[in-house]
């Protein structure tokens, strides 16, 4: 099963050269300066009022992108599953999702420690699960049993190799998903990247969601904010998990400023994204040792078994010439392309990380 990055970069060791290329993550992207701009103009008032028309704005757009009746401003993706959770789910409900999610494996237990619910794992290539495995999750309706109430998918899934549900695939999980009376959630922290490469709307990967969010802070480079779309009940609910959770964001229009300005310029400009991230395995599979996964979106995923060296003794080697990457287990290492990394960059990269694996092999 996959796990969450285990490397992180040593931001207070000063010994270290400056970071020269950040595949860390699409999270380490920077506000631009016309990004900046925008959330310094933006009109503001207090959000729990509904008096704030930069947020309304971004509420507005974003239910008419997935196609949702209503929409909701929050400061994390994480907490968009969450919320979703604890209005689907009730303690001791089990919820059925790849077994490598975000929601097992990286956000701390929330749906047991927060829903008292539970994540059934499914098992499937790439992050993805097939209506036949769903069906074959089922259980029977019987007292002893826990109550399934949701099924959640990833798009695109993340430890999958940032891969995207084919829209046939999800539409068949989905809507078989409603005939069997559960509910169902898209984790869409990357769902812009999955609409780019797919060349398919939000609003038709999202059509048969009962609650579906977009992360504006990975590649569409905004400094914080998500957005959870559903229906005017189902938000209505989550206001009030908002309210338990921590309340309102009051003036938030200087941060919705950034999601709509990421909204405006930072969508189509994914696709340079995918470029490079191909680019980048290309690079890394002139490397033998390596073991290169094929990129879909931004995320590129290799093995460093062949080379001797664990992920973490690799991600060590090229911090130490400037180029940050993550690991994910012993021996996976992902790097990530977002609009902080050119394509010279990924060259770079390449070089460094080719240089490190014929270092070791010396």
């Amino acid at each position: 099963m996959i796990s969450a990055p285990v490397y992180a970069p040593a931001r207070s060791d000063r010994s270290l050269p400056a970071v020269r290329v950040n595949l860390y993550s699409d999270t380490q992207t920077r506000p631009s300066a016309g990004m900046k701009d925008a959330m310094m103009r933006a009109e503001v008032g207090d959000e729990q009022s509904g008096d704030d028309p930069t947020v309304d704005a971004l509420c507005d757009r974003m239910a008419a992108l997935t196609g949702k009746a209503a929409a909701m401003f929050l400061p994390s993706g994480t907490m968009c599953n969450q919320i979703s959770i604890l209005v689907h789910c009730r303690p001791g409900d089990e919820i059925l999702a790849h077994e490598s999610s975000h929601i097992v494996a990286n956000e701390g237990g929330g749906p047991g420690a927060l829903a008292g619910a539970v994540v059934l794992g499914l098992r499937g290539a790439r992050g993805m699960f097939d209506t036949a495995t769903m069906r074959g999750a089922l259980r029977e309706k019987r007292r002893n049993a826990p109550p399934q109430t949701l099924v959640a998918v990833e798009q695109t899934a993340n430890a999958g190799g940032g891969s995207v549900w084919p829209l046939d695939l999800l539409t068949d999980v989905l809507s078989s998903a409603h005939e069997v009376g559960l509910r169902t959630h898209m984790d869409g922290a990357r769902l812009m990247n999955a609409v780019v490469a797919a060349g398919v709307t939000a609003r038709e990967m999202a059509e048969h969601c009962d609650s579906v969010w977009l992360d504006f802070t990975k590649g569409l480079g905004a400094p914080l904010g998500a957005v959870l779309c559903g229906s005017e009940a189902f938000i209505d609910e989550a206001w009030r998990w908002k309210q338990r959770l921590g309340g309102s964001l009051r003036q938030a229009g200087i941060c919705a400023a950034a999601c709509l300005y990421a909204l405006d310029h930072n969508v189509d400009r994914l696709a340079a994204d995918h470029a490079n991230a191909l680019a980048l395995a290309r690079g890394l599979r002139q490397v033998p040792e390596l073991a290169v996964e094929d990129p879909e979106t931004n995320l590129v995923f290799f093995d460093t078994r062949g080379s001797g060296l664990t992920a973490d003794a690799l991600a060590e080697r090229v911090r130490r010439e400037g180029v940050l990457v993550s690991t994910v287990g012993a021996y996976r290492v992902r790097a990530c392309t977002h609009l902080d990394v050119d394509a010279a960059g990924v060259a770079l990269a390449a070089q460094v990380i080719s240089r490190a694996v014929g270092e070791a092999g010396v």
